[in-house]
């Protein structure tokens, strides 16, 4: 009976057998062309008080995200560094009638996610939140941005807890190497020279009066736009923001970025900054220089050129570091897009012992991708890398919202990503060896690594990278 069972059985898959195509297992399967990136409708309205309002409808879940983008952040900050972050992390933490407390508890009882936090652009406050419980969501989000407490024991208690998050970065080598990278690109005067959150000496003179008045003069309603995603209407959106932010006016002396009269200073040659840690187990190392703006033309060039070189995992920094010599856990590379132009770094941490070798391989890389063009597989593998995350980056309500308000940095609107796909997919072998050639530090980088000097200062004099210098820990966090 069971053999009756399998000969029948083999004759029914026997045609079906037959009508499978065959593989060659040895090849990849090929691509599809890619399908033309769908990027949502976006209609702009604008509330009667000055702020801005972009609102993408997708109703398909009733989950609604509304983000608030604030210009200004870190560069409000003047003489007091870590200011904007500082004030911007207050903002939940205690507004209205209720304390930190509470108001974390009404959001737990809605549902809701509230955050609050600011960069070098902007402040930002963001809820996410069922359709169903955003109109009292937004009451509370509304307490935080226009009501916030700022209550004394609270600006102290923070204020404690920040100069002990500084105080432990004198152990944080990678913190330090950032500190010292920044010092050397960014001279006196400039405002990314300071770390985003402050130092020591500026934490120590927050209080309640300079919170209150940085909020009055930099939280303004000309100056915000609200990002709205999901299951409402422009209609609905309008009146629900309105209902809640018509009465903000700005008050207060305006507080505006001061002035840039210095510029970031290119190495000359190259430049080593080292850093002393005694005991430490590794070495940080940072090898950078200027960079460009995100504006600029060859944006679209310098990011598949740094996908090749050290912004993917498949990056030729990965696979000669990580998974060829085995020095590091992770190397990476990229450019820093800020309202003024940041660095390209690439930066890693490695192993003590292969800290000389590791500055070799680094720069073995930086000039091979300037010297040699790129092959058109990794050219090909880059693009896709680039232009296939795209999409992923417009799946959720907050992720969409998000991109709208980074791309508002430089006035560029969500439609544009159709355009720089399109850019990305223009990008030849020439363009990638051109932008290396102009903007990688392969000849002109400060270099900049902190570790253990008593185990490695010989063995990196020994390279003759260019001159040396060595910093302090105190000089850095206390500059």
């Amino acid at each position: 009976m069971i053999r009756r069972q399998v000969a029948l059985a083999a004759l029914l898959v026997a045609p079906l057998a037959a009508q499978q195509p065959s593989f060659d297992r040895t090849r990849p399967p090929a691509l599809a062309e890619n399908p033309p990136l769908m990027v949502p409708a976006v209609a702009t309205r604008r509330l009667p008080n000055g702020p801005a309002l972009h609102v993408v409808e997708q109703h398909e879940l009733p989950l609604v995200q509304v983000t608030l983008s604030i210009a200004g952040g870190g560069r409000l900050d003047r003489d007091m560094p870590g200011l904007a972050t500082f004030t911007a992390n207050l903002l939940d933490e205690g507004a209205g009638k209720r304390d930190a407390n509470a108001l974390q508890s009404e959001l737990a009882f809605l549902g809701a996610s509230l955050s609050t936090g600011a960069n070098w652009d902007v402040t930002t406050i963001s809820l996410k939140v069922a359709r169903r419980n955003l109109e009292a969501a937004l009451d509370l989000m509304a307490d935080v941005v226009l009501r916030p407490t700022f209550a004394a024991n609270e600006v102290r208690r923070q204020r404690d807890l920040r100069l002990a998050a500084l105080m432990q970065q004198r152990d944080q080598p990678g913190a330090l190497a950032n500190l010292a990278f920044s010092q050397a690109l960014f001279p006196a005067g400039h405002p990314y020279r300071n770390a985003l959150g402050g130092d020591s000496a500026s934490t120590a003179r927050l209080d309640s009066a300079i919170v209150r008045e940085f909020h009055r003069g930099s939280l303004r309603p000309e100056r915000a736009t609200f990002y709205v995603v999901g299951d409402l209407t422009v209609a609905d959106a309008e009146r629900l923001l309105g209902a809640r932010f018509r009465g903000w006016i700005a008050s207060g002396a305006e507080r505006r970025p001061a002035p840039v009269l210095v510029s970031a200073t290119p190495p000359q040659g190259v430049q080593v900054i080292l850093v002393d840690k005694p005991g430490a187990a590794q070495s940080v190392v940072i090898v950078g220089t200027t960079g460009l703006e995100r504006t600029n033309g060859d944006y679209a060039a310098a990011e598949v050129m740094n996908t090749i070189l050290g912004g993917s995992f498949s990056s030729r920094l990965m696979t000669n570091l990580r998974e060829t010599k085995g020095y590091t856990y992770g190397v990476n590379s990229g450019f820093a897009y800020r309202p003024l132009p940041g660095p390209f770094s690439a930066n890693s941490g490695v192993r003590t012992n292969v800290t000389d070798s590791s500055l070799v391989e680094l720069f073995k890389e930086l000039r091979a991708i300037r010297d040699t063009p790129v092959s058109t597989e990794e050219l090909a593998r880059a693009k896709a890398y680039i232009t296939l995350a795209v999409p992923g980056d417009l799946e959720t309500t907050s992720q969409i919202a998000g991109e709208m308000a980074t791309l508002a940095n430089w006035n560029l609107p969500l439609a544009y990503l159709r355009e720089y796909v399109a850019r990305v997919g223009a990008v030849t072998t020439a363009d990638v060896q051109r932008v290396a050639k102009q903007y990688l530090p392969a000849q002109n980088a400060y270099v900049v690594v902190v570790g253990d000097l008593a185990r490695i200062r010989s063995s990196i004099d020994a390279l003759a990278l260019g001159s040396v210098t060595v910093r302090e820990v105190s000089s850095l966090v206390h500059e």
